[in-house]
């Protein structure tokens, strides 16, 4: 009770709270790339209906952006159904499954090699 009062969080609590904060950062960059600094967006936002026919651009577009607001948002919800827990299982449960599912999603999303809009691992 005291640790509640004080405002003390768990190591759980603060992890989440790093993890999120994390996952935040990433958006506010990607958003940032995504609507004003990046050359590879400005033929997409320029005729979005002749992007949508090409699978490369297409998957920058929708796929890579849909899949990430998806799982940043997941991984909200994850975080505060976890905050909410009655429990210790309850709130570690809701976690992993959350961000376990967030993860995925993440994975999903980015733009491995022989994908369209794939980019190497390495470049040279």
């Amino acid at each position: 009770m005291t640790g509640r009062v004080r405002g003390e969080r768990s190591p759980a609590d603060r992890w989440g709270l790093v993890a999120m904060t994390a996952l935040d950062i990433q958006m506010l960059l990607g958003l940032l790339l995504y609507l004003a600094v990046s050359p590879n967006m400005r033929p997409i936002l320029m005729n979005f209906g002749a992007a949508m026919k090409d699978p490369g651009l297409r998957f920058w577009a929708v796929e890579h952006t849909t899949t990430m607001f998806a799982a940043i948002a997941l991984a909200h919800v994850g975080r505060v159904l976890a905050r909410k827990a009655a429990t210790a299982d309850a709130k570690r449960t809701r976690l992993i499954v959350c961000f376990g599912v967030a993860t995925i999603l993440i994975m999903l999303g980015m733009p491995w090699p022989g994908r369209p809009g794939g980019r190497p691992l390495f470049r040279v």
